[in-house]
């Protein structure tokens, strides 16, 4: 990978019916949504899912950061719920999980029946500045919170300090997102969630995150670190697994798993990758994220057999949140594909 590769990379910063289940039937191991607004919703804010190491206003010296969700969910007495986990965007430089539009899917996914997670990650603005800082120092200031051959990566291929803090960024949300879906599999039986029904989505930035997320390998972005450089990992649930079986992705890329590539030389994309969904700007004009990005996904997947349905929002740029495509919003495009992909029960 060329340092302008590098450059671009960091700007940004199931279970199907049986063949003779009777129609209208509901199979009762799989969740039941509604079709409409049903539940009030119910919110846990600021909920710790983990720990992870930062510079807090500018320390040389890293900390243990409290890394916190909000937890959206039907007020009704339902023991059998899909899960969304959703990641902001940011360009990996800030963000946070209480955007509107996030809290707005958040209420239309719960109000029919989903646990809807919306998470924070660490970003550029808890890493610190290491403007001055000689490669040596630059490694060390970031023990434990990156492993060495990534912060050597950014060093060697960044064109400034800058470019440098991003990649750091960039692995540390990873890592932060991956133990956000821990908690959440560790804490099911408190929110009554069905394990085998997890989607994951996120936008821009966090588009990028939910790519990484569910085609990385589960020991990916996790065990690059040792607990005696990072002893916070202890708080990551660390032995629990993971399989997502929808991916949402609101004008991202794949840059993230190229970067990987690049580090550690292996290719992740394979025939057991997660459905995805993709929702992109024909006009997007993010150097990060342009509409080829998109079709650059839709042709890996198409390679591989893997299903993936591309909404293109024709004339809309970076951050279309409020398209429409044939009258429904991103909210009601979303679910209509998690629902028919995951053949959950509909009332």
């Amino acid at each position: 990978m060329n340092k302008t590769l590098f450059k671009i990379i960091v700007v940004i910063v199931l279970f199907t019916a049986c063949d003779n289940e009777e129609p209208g039937m509901l199979n009762n191991d799989i969740p039941l949504v509604k079709a409409e607004s049903s539940y009030s919703v119910l919110v846990d804010e600021d909920v710790e899912y983990a720990e992870g190491l930062a510079h807090a206003n500018g320390s040389n010296s890293s900390s243990a950061l409290s890394l916190l969700l909000d937890v959206y969910y039907p007020d009704n007495d339902n023991a059998n719920r899909p899960v969304c986990m959703f990641i902001h965007g940011g360009g990996f430089q800030g963000g946070t999980k209480t955007k509107p539009e996030i809290i707005n899917m958040a209420n239309y996914y719960a109000s029919r029946g989903w646990v809807f997670m919306s998470i924070d990650y660490r970003t550029v603005e808890e890493l610190g500045i290491i403007t001055g800082k000689t490669p040596e120092e630059v490694i060390e200031f970031h023990k434990g919170i990156a492993p060495q051959e990534w912060i050597e990566f950014s060093l060697q291929n960044a064109m400034s300090s800058d470019d440098v803090q991003t990649g750091i960024a960039i692995y540390a949300a990873q890592r932060d997102a991956k133990a956000a879906l821990r908690w959440i599999v560790a804490n099911a039986d408190t929110y009554n969630i069905n394990k085998d029904f997890v989607t994951v989505g996120g936008a821009s930035a966090g588009a990028i995150s939910t790519v990484a997320l569910g085609i990385s390998e589960l020991e990916d972005f996790r065990d690059e670190i040792s607990l005696t450089d990072d002893p916070t990992l202890s708080t990551t649930n660390l032995n629990e697994s993971y399989e997502v079986q929808s991916m949402i992705y609101f004008w991202g890329a794949n840059i993230k798993l190229e970067l990987h590539e690049s580090i550690y030389g292996v290719n992740r994309y394979d025939s057991n990758d997660p459905e995805l969904f993709m929702a992109h700007g024909t006009m997007d004009v993010n150097p990060s994220t342009p509409f080829s990005e998109a079709t650059e996904l839709e042709g890996i997947y198409n390679l591989l057999g893997n299903f993936n349905e591309l909404v293109p929002l024709e004339g809309a740029g970076h951050g279309a949140w409020n398209a429409q495509v044939d009258g429904k919003n991103l909210n009601e495009l979303t679910m209509d594909f998690v629902v028919e992909r995951q053949n959950l029960n509909v009332e």
